[in-house]
């Protein structure tokens, strides 16, 4: 699997949207377009990394122009949440969301 986008449940004015999978080129746009998309109807839009166990360049290139929109970036403290943090894409850690949910 790539990658599978569900939107999961959030405030009337929020979305949060769980990723699972690769992050690659392949489907870095079609995320990035999804996120625009919702922006234009949604006060808040979340990305839940907690499901993606990788991402290429491609990949942190959308992040970073997501996270400069006002996407906020959902991570698990680990490798993602450090690649992330270490190209300057600002991630709301949660150590404790071994489980997937936000707390």
């Amino acid at each position: 699997m790539v990658l599978r986008i569900t939107q999961s449940a959030g405030s009337d004015s929020g979305a949060i949207l769980r990723l699972e999978g690769r992050v690659v080129a392949e489907v870095a746009a079609v995320l990035e377009q999804e996120c625009s998309e919702l922006l234009k109807s949604r006060d808040e839009v979340s990305l839940d990394l907690a499901g993606v166990s990788f991402i290429d360049l491609a990949g942190v290139e959308v992040f970073k122009r997501l996270n400069r929109a006002g996407v906020e970036i959902l991570c698990p403290s680990g490798a993602i949440a450090s690649v992330l943090e270490g190209a300057g894409v600002r991630v709301t850690l949660d150590a404790d969301s071994v489980d997937g949910n936000w707390h």
